[in-house]
């Protein structure tokens, strides 16, 4: 099958009907007609049922059609691998993200890439680090970018680490959590960071937060916090260093270290000789390079 003719499949399939087919196909419908008729022949089984209400696949239609797609799906992935031999960025870019790199950070990252390889396209998905690792299994993206610890036993590279905070309006030490009757706002997140949160309270105080809000964005927690509704725990990431509240980095007790939350840059060796991936990953270590650290911020504060 050509992949001229997998397109004629895929697109009947799609439609369902053969004078839309043939529309998108610019063809008139005698000749998409016997086009399909040439394709049933060559497979020596009949594809379609035709009636007044269109076109339904047979269950050998079916299994032309996956192979339909099947075929326009490497032929894209083989001209990609052919793009990446030349001295231009062509290609898409697929990026799987954790939605807060991908709020705050990321999109100054794409601004720059977009402006140096405009023949380039990018196609983002946002989610928590795990729903990331699982968009590179499933081959819905190149590359991904992670929080937290993640097993992965492909590509790695660690981006930047920023620090946990506990952001208030009025508390200046961690201690007088207990002293404001206010809420502790909390953020949906993965199950990683929310059990870092989650043993580091245990390993401060012997008792649940009095009041609690939990909201489904970390921009909705943090504006509540900025606000003065309630207390939050917000990574470095988030802060600009100029927000009119009070700062305190979680720390454990034993150690005194800063509790942090690292971004890695996670993928395929594969992907990475696209050459579309290969600048990208470029531009992200150049951006990790110049990050803002708050932390130091902080502690100038002092």
């Amino acid at each position: 099958m050509t992949t001229t003719e997998a397109q004629i499949v895929k697109v009947l399939s799609e439609e369902g009907n053969m004078r839309k087919a043939a529309e998108r196909l610019f063809l008139s419908q005698p000749a998409l007609s016997q086009r399909l008729q040439s394709i049933e022949k060559d497979w020596g089984a009949q594809l379609f049922l035709r009636s007044q209400k269109g076109l339904t696949p047979t269950p050998a239609g079916e299994l032309v059609i996956q192979y339909a797609i099947d075929t326009i799906s490497k032929k894209e992935e083989i001209y990609e691998m052919i793009q990446s031999l030349n001295s231009k960025v062509h290609g898409t870019l697929k990026i799987a993200c954790a939605s807060i790199v991908g709020h705050t950070w990321l999109p100054k990252v794409l601004k720059d890439f977009m402006t140096q390889y405009p023949e380039a396209k990018i196609s983002l998905i946002t989610g928590w680090s795990s729903e990331i690792v699982k968009s590179l299994y499933e081959g819905e993206a190149h590359v991904g970018i992670v929080r937290g610890h993640t097993d992965w036993k492909g590509s790695k590279i660690h981006l930047f680490r920023d620090t946990l905070y506990l952001v208030d309006k009025e508390i200046k030490e961690i201690d007088e959590v207990f002293e404001t009757d206010r809420p502790f706002i909390q953020f949906k997140s993965d199950s990683n960071y929310y059990q870092e949160i989650q043993q580091w309270w245990q390993r401060h105080f012997k008792s649940n937060p009095r009041r609690q809000i939990t909201v489904d964005q970390i921009e909705t927690c943090k504006q509540m916090a900025l606000n003065g509704i309630g207390y939050a725990i917000l990574p470095s990431i988030t802060l600009s260093g100029h927000e009119d509240v009070n700062t305190i980095p979680l720390t454990n007790n034993e150690e005194e270290f800063e509790l942090t939350r690292d971004t890695w840059l996670i993928g395929y060796e594969s992907s990475f000789e696209l050459r579309q991936v290969a600048a990208f990953v470029d531009l992200v270590k150049k951006h990790a390079e110049c990050l803002y650290d708050y932390s130091n911020s902080a502690e100038e504060k002092k």
